[in-house]
């Protein structure tokens, strides 16, 4: 820092030299394309900001110009007296100690999040009374800060559980039913009427119709209902949309079993999950890749596809097991596995070999 001045004066010197061999006219037109640029530079810079180097080397020269030229410098008494105020201020200033509360840490803030999502009836209190327990000292009102920032609502509006929360909950006694259609070769529409067991992920493909009216619809859910037998005991909950081809009669083959039943928001698949994502994985693994000829040719594909779903096909939410089988025992060994082929090959099973 202490040979920037020298260098700085250095430079200056050289340059007034290399003026002395340059001619007046061409000196003079350069004070005229300087002088432009710096009033095209006042229209545009409001406050510039020298340096100490820059104001050092303008205070310098400025003794060099005429009263009249030192009025067009940017350098003006306001500007003097500011810098003088600059040094003053910068000379009784002190450090001082921050005030006001600690930062929280990062672990206390993720702990507080972490309770609030895991446990939806706690209030900001009940979470700062469950911190001070575990040892850690956090204000209720910081807890509540914490909570408004990542933007969680306070504990009655988050207090219901979630359409997943519940699924999960409730699963062994759900059931969940949905329509879904396909066209055919000739343009028809066909429409076909499934329930899936949530606990389970058993499915079962009841009907396949062209015109699914309320009786029919009805009709369908009196045949699950022999189907299940003394199963339906087990049930608690149906979970169906608003379509209308659900009647009352439908209803009541259900709720005289003392089975409720659950309407799912207007367009809300999610509330729906299950059922949604069976149809959706049938579509891909099957309807789009095949031409369905007409409803017989359906309802054959699908008994195909529900067999395969629920004896073969693995679930995540089973632990890799199928609804209506569970895992093999290890094998150790050779590895012998023979594949066999459904509805031409789109779908493959595999099987240990004996």
């Amino acid at each position: 820092m202490a040979l920037r001045p020298l260098y700085l004066i250095f430079v200056r010197l050289a340059c007034w030299v290399v003026l002395l061999a340059r001619s007046q006219r061409s000196k003079d037109a350069e004070i005229l394309v300087l002088r432009h640029q710096l009033a095209v530079l006042r229209r545009q810079v409001a406050r510039p900001r020298p340096s100490w180097a820059d104001r050092a080397v303008i205070s310098a020269l400025a003794r060099l110009l005429s009263p009249e030229g030192r009025r067009r410098l940017f350098v003006t008494p306001g500007t003097l007296l500011r810098w003088h105020a600059d040094l003053v201020r910068r000379r009784w200033t002190f450090k001082r100690r921050s005030q006001g509360r600690p930062p929280i840490r990062d672990s206390i803030r993720s702990l507080a999040l972490r309770l609030a999502r895991e446990n939806p009836l706690w209030g900001y209190r009940r979470i700062a009374g469950e911190l001070a327990a575990l040892g850690y000292r956090a204000g209720a009102s910081t807890v509540w800060l914490i909570l408004k920032k990542a933007g969680i609502d306070p504990a009655p509006r988050r207090a219901g559980p979630s359409w997943s929360e519940f699924l999960r909950a409730q699963a062994t006694g759900i059931l969940a039913c949905d329509f879904f259609h396909c066209d055919t070769v000739l343009f028809k529409r066909l429409y076909c009427l499934v329930v899936m067991a949530i606990g389970t992920r058993r499915v079962h493909v009841l009907g396949v119709t062209e015109h699914p009216t309320g009786p029919w619809v009805a009709q369908q859910a009196r045949n699950l209902r022999i189907e299940l037998g003394d199963r339906a005991e087990g049930f608690r909950f149906l979970i169906r949309d608003r379509d209308t081809k659900f009647t009352t009669m439908f209803d009541e083959v259900f709720t005289a079993e003392g089975i409720g039943i659950i309407k799912t928001p207007p367009r809300a698949p999610r509330a729906n999950a299950c059922a949604e994502r069976w149809i959706g994985g049938l579509r891909r693994e099957l309807l789009d890749r095949i031409l369905i000829v007409n409803a017989r040719h359906l309802r054959r594909v699908l008994a195909a596809y529900e067999t395969h779903f629920n004896e073969h096909r693995p679930h995540r939410s089973l632990g890799q097991a199928a609804p209506l089988r569970a895992l093999s025992d290890p094998v150790e060994g050779d590895i012998k596995v023979i594949r066999r082929d459904h509805l031409g090959g789109l779908i493959h099973e595999y099987a240990q070999v004996a």
